[in-house]
């Protein structure tokens, strides 16, 4: 199926539906889309603290995931 036969279908399924909750969740997904394509900047705090935590791997200062269930 292309994308305009698809976008053909799901417009044609958005206009028989009465049902809000169905029209409310497909509207947060595609917003969703559209916040997931920005760029998120990070603060400098946020950049250092990932410095350090690529630091403290590269390093071997972590735990494995059984180690840390543990813990």
């Amino acid at each position: 199926m292309t994308v305009i036969e698809l976008k053909k279908r799901l417009i044609g399924k958005i206009d028989q539906t009465e049902n809000n909750e169905l029209l409310e969740e497909m509207y947060r997904l595609i917003s969703n889309e559209e916040t997931a394509n920005s760029i998120y900047k990070l603060s400098g705090v946020q950049n250092l603290s990932i410095e350090e935590a690529q630091k403290q791997y590269k390093e071997g200062q972590f735990l494995k995931g059984e180690e840390a269930e543990k813990k």
